[in-house]
């Protein structure tokens, strides 16, 4: 019999054992449920290192909602926390569930499934996405369009790219150009950006004539675009690069710390790390150094 000696730590662990072979804690998992890869197989223990589930899979993954997905003979299935087969392994790649819906891949085609391992919606899909707020954004002859848990499409497959709906918007590409629609599929902002990210707190990064500035939900320019590059908005300041230098602004588009820096990071717990010729430090929301760069 196998002796188990389990160490909890926040990295990968390995478990020595008596005969020589080796257990391997994959990661730490929020559902009371550790992966474990005993002679090449996984299974699942517990806080006191009880294997809960036999290693038998050829791969394993965390416990999302009380399921977890498994891989056996290069299929996919899905168990419960008793290792109970839900979903036999039968798909080509699956997905951790999201809004009680998981996205599973068979030959070429995606679809969705629910808990019980049931086609909600069936594979016909070129590629597909997590549901997000109600709706999924799938691919079908090259563009791409929304549909419900249902499975209808509520906004038809029409834009050259799109993405998930953040702030009641999603950002789209039609003929080389990015704009926005609603859930309805009708466009509050027209295309007309070289590139752009999705709304964060009210506002979106665009690109201009390969310059980077805010709008607003009505598509106005908030801050225009003069910066070589940008990032988004966090704790109230955004970093920016102009002539070569990196600065913080506000969503006024004000410098509070003047481009200076030959590189930046978002502030933490009050402090950013900075990057002067090749050696860092610390500055303050003010832009005093704080710990000086070496």
């Amino acid at each position: 019999m196998k002796k188990i000696v389990l160490l909890i730590t926040l990295s990968i662990f390995i478990i020595g054992c008596k005969d020589g072979n080796s257990i391997k804690e994959k990661n730490q998992n929020t559902n009371g449920l550790f992966r474990v890869e005993i002679d090449g197989k996984y299974g699942y223990i517990n806080k006191e290192g009880k294997i809960i589930v036999k290693p038998q899979f050829d791969y394993a993954y965390d416990f999302k909602d009380g399921l977890a997905r498994v891989k056996v003979g290069g299929k996919y299935g899905y168990i419960n926390k008793e290792g109970k087969i839900i979903s036999n392994p039968q798909f080509d790649d699956a997905y951790d569930f999201k809004d009680d819906l998981a996205r599973v891949l068979i030959g070429n085609k995606y679809g969705y499934i629910n808990k019980e391992g049931k086609f909600i919606i069936n594979p016909q899909f070129e590629f597909a996405y997590d549901f997000n707020d109600g709706l999924a954004l799938v691919e079908v002859d090259g563009k791409y369009g929304y549909i419900n848990k249902e499975g209808k499409f509520i906004i038809n497959p029409q834009f050259d790219d799109a993405f998930d709906f953040n702030d009641g918007l999603a950002l789209v590409l039609v003929g080389g150009k990015y704009g926005y629609i609603n859930k309805e599929g009708k466009f509050i902002i027209n295309p007309q950006f070289e590139f752009a990210y999705d709304f964060n707190d009210g506002l979106a990064l665009v690109e201009v004539d390969r310059k980077y500035g805010y709008i607003n939900k009505e598509g106005k320019f908030i801050i225009n675009p003069q910066f070589d590059y940008v990032y988004g908005f966090k704790d109230g300041l955004a970093r920016v690069k102009i002539d070569g230098k990196y600065g913080y602004i506000n969503k006024e588009g004000k410098f509070i710390i003047n481009p200076q820096f030959d590189y930046v990071y978002d502030f933490k717990d009050g402090l950013a790390r900075v990057l002067i010729g090749n050696k860092y430090g610390y500055i303050n929301k003010e832009g005093r150094i704080i710990f000086i760069p070496q």
